[in-house]
């Protein structure tokens, strides 16, 4: 049976042309995220600079 087969194409050639705007989008990665010990802590200083701050602006006179 060697006699009808061929050679085969390098390079399988797509139906329809890619989209040039997909590309850029398929090679992105995400970013590393915050562990989670280290983000807790980083929300826990930001609400205590925040009760700083407001206490004061803004001192409890009550008694």
């Amino acid at each position: 049976m060697p006699q009808f087969t061929s050679p085969r194409p390098l390079q399988i050639k797509a139906l329809k042309p890619r989209n040039p705007l997909v590309v850029p989008a398929m090679k992105r990665q995400a970013g590393a995220h915050q562990s989670a010990h280290r983000a807790h802590a980083q929300r826990q200083q930001s609400r205590l600079e925040l009760r700083r701050l407001l206490r004061d602006r803004f001192p409890d006179d009550s008694p």
